[in-house]
């Protein structure tokens, strides 16, 4: 885990750490707004009347074709031996298909989009992120991971932005939304030739090996981001619910609000966290601790009994589950076992995005009616210990 900088690996300059981070967020600015409000209107729309049954299925097989889709994409990425064409690619054909979400005329057309949007929106994530890996060196996954806690915030904001009441009608909203994700991943891709460094893209096994299941670092470190996912995923599904079990007439908008500022406030605690991890070369320990924070968070939400300690222990647990995900992201590089598999081995780090996502409706709907959300959060903070635990266990100062 905190093996040295391959011999000569040079650290990138500041401008393109910026645009990198942009360009991730710009991945982000094409996901969120569409999936949080903008397809569930449309669902109202083309219905009538909201549908949780056919939101539910669109959520649900999207989530398998990206699944999929990016570890796919990212084996024949890794093939070709480049990545900014993909992207661009990948760009051009999820606008287009984003744009085609606009003009379904039922239900059904606009799952089998969203399914296919979701292919096309891989094909750019996916050597995007493995892009990452080919540019920047160890000593910059700490600054990188917090430079990715951008992505959150912007996909948050952009969604509060393309459906501010009065500024974008609604017809245009996906072509903003489009015009959004191609101004902030554009920059980054025109002008990042020649950034992959050649000393990060040395195999470190032989060629066509398989990722090594069996490297218990990969292992604990695909198994730590998924504990924390599936309690983050929980609290981004159900927040509003949880709080109007406290204050029945706690408004939408304000949950929203409290979701996009842990957000924006997360960006310059992940930046300060991972420089620090860079400079005293202890990337796991700040996972180490928001973690634990995660856990703290949560059980203060487990026993609130009022709404202004439920609304602190959910920044508490949204701060630090941010920086988590964020600085994890960037140290999942640090430890992936073969340089000429990145793409495809990043894939399979992704299912612990996707597979929550998956399973964490049906769980949250068998518990909480019977147990309360008290019980729900207790066995989320049990999982962020669980993560803790499991980072803690090959945790040393390089």
């Amino acid at each position: 885990m905190n093996a040295p900088d391959p011999a000569g690996a040079d650290r990138q300059p500041r401008w393109f750490l910026v645009l990198f981070a942009l360009a991730a967020a710009g991945g982000a600015v094409a996901y969120v707004p569409l999936l949080t409000v903008l397809v569930p209107q449309r669902i109202v729309e083309l219905q009538g009347s909201e549908d949780v049954a056919a939101l539910a299925q669109l959520t649900f097989l999207g989530a398998v074709m990206a699944s999929i889709a990016n570890i796919a994409v990212g084996a024949m990425s890794d093939r070709s031996g480049f990545r900014r064409p993909w992207i661009i690619i990948g760009l051009i054909a999820s606008n287009l298909l984003l744009l085609a979400v606009g003009e379904a005329q039922s239900v059904e057309q606009m799952v089998l989009l969203i399914m296919a949007w979701q292919v096309a929106l891989n094909l750019m994530l996916s050597p995007l992120m493995a892009w990452a890996g080919d540019c920047f060196p160890h000593s910059q996954k700490g600054v990188l991971g917090g430079a990715l806690a951008l992505a959150p915030a912007l996909g948050a904001l952009s969604g509060s932005l393309v459906t501010f009441s009065g500024l974008v009608p609604p017809d245009m909203r996906l072509l903003l939304v489009a015009a959004l994700v191609s101004a902030l991943v554009l920059p980054a891709v025109l002008l990042g030739k020649g950034r992959v460094r050649p000393e990060l893209m040395q195999p470190s096994v032989p060629t066509g090996d398989p990722l090594r299941l069996r490297d218990r670092v990969v292992v604990r470190m695909w198994g730590a981001r998924l504990l924390v996912q599936v309690a983050e995923g929980g609290m981004f599904a159900f927040l509003l619910y949880w709080l109007r079990s406290l204050a029945p007439a706690y408004p939408e908008n304000s949950a929203a609000n409290i979701f996009s500022a842990v957000l924006v406030c997360a960006v310059p605690m992940s930046l300060v966290l991972g420089r620090w991890s860079d400079r005293h070369g202890r990337p796991v320990q700040p996972l180490i601790v928001t973690a634990m924070l995660c856990a703290g968070g949560l059980l203060v939400m487990a026993a609130a009994q009022t709404l202004e300690w439920a609304i602190a222990g959910y920044v508490l647990f949204g701060l630090a589950a941010a920086v988590f995900l964020s600085l994890h992201a960037s140290q999942t590089l640090r430890v992936l076992p073969a340089a000429q598999h990145r793409a495809r081995d990043l894939g399979v780090f992704n299912l612990t995005n996707t597979v929550p996502g998956m399973v964490m409706p049906w769980l949250t709907v068998l518990l909480v009616p019977a147990f309360g959300y008290s019980a729900l959060f207790v066995l989320f903070a049990v999982l962020a210990v669980l993560s803790a635990v499991l980072l803690a266990s090959f945790a040393r100062p390089r």
